[in-house]
């Protein structure tokens, strides 16, 4: 008898402390917890469709040489890009001797091991991207990897390129920007050292004709961002196409050999 209502004792608390708990999820998810001003000013990327996206899509080469031209005049100034390679750029429609005209542009830090010294050289195509060596305050970080690196991918660096502007009225004055800061909701704190690298349309000639509007410009960056993130993507998706091409071949034979086989078994 006592051990029954020990069991009945406990189940009851059991009972009132699950209740307890789910009345408490409920009501704070219903309330909502406090959110931070940085959450509250922050703004999600706006969506931006490039043609790598999705499982069939494919980088466009023409875009790709426009945004390596925006990197060069923009952002190469403090950025780098020292997991790419001159050479590399023979996949987004560069010749031989375009790369190897293009390497040459740039200044290559290069060790001397008999005498401890380090020189430059012109680059060849088979140097990387030599690092920037920036003077301000902070370390700009590389671009090699940035769209992998940030939530977002090209949507956040395309927003964030077009989303610097005056503070709102109603940020709380702690938050505005200081001194060498910049108003950039996109930003995960909202303010961001760099100062806006886009100025307006035309800051950028294209030899294609495209119309180098601040927008297309952002946009052009963004993909060549993306490429230097991934640059095997479309062959390792040409790749993965023609694998799954051969399982589901390999499957339907396999069914096929099964049936023949067991066809007079019962």
């Amino acid at each position: 008898m006592i051990r029954i209502l020990s069991i009945l004792v406990g189940l009851f608390f059991s009972v009132v402390l699950g209740y307890s708990f789910v009345v408490g999820a409920v009501s704070t998810a219903s309330e909502g917890l406090p959110k931070t001003v940085e959450a509250q000013f922050h703004k999600h990327p706006e969506p931006l469709h490039l043609s790598s996206d999705g499982v069939f899509g494919r980088f466009d080469n023409q875009q790709l040489q426009r945004g390596f031209k925006v990197y060069q005049e923009v952002c190469q100034a403090c950025h780098s890009l020292r997991h790419v390679a001159f050479r590399d750029l023979k996949a987004i429609g560069y010749n031989d001797d375009e790369v190897k005209a293009i390497a040459k542009t740039y200044q290559v830090p290069e060790y001397n091991k008999d005498t401890g010294e380090v020189k430059t050289r012109p680059g060849l195509a088979t140097d990387k991207f030599p690092p920037v060596l920036y003077a301000g305050q902070g370390v700009p970080p590389d671009l090699s990897l940035i769209t992998k690196a940030r939530h977002g991918g090209a949507a956040y660096v395309h927003s964030l390129l077009l989303g610097y502007q005056e503070p709102p009225a109603n940020l709380p004055k702690e938050n505005r920007p200081g001194a060498g800061l910049h108003y950039n909701p996109y930003f995960a704190n909202l303010n961001i050292a760099m100062p806006a690298p886009l100025t307006g349309d035309g800051q950028v000639t294209y030899t294609d004709g495209t119309k180098a509007t601040k927008d297309q410009i952002s946009e052009d960056v963004s993909a060549f961002l993306v490429w230097t993130a991934e640059p095997k993507q479309d062959k390792r998706r040409q790749t993965g196409w023609a694998v799954l091409g051969f399982l589901l071949f390999a499957t339907v034979l396999a069914y096929m050999a099964k049936r023949q086989i067991w066809a007079d078994k019962h």
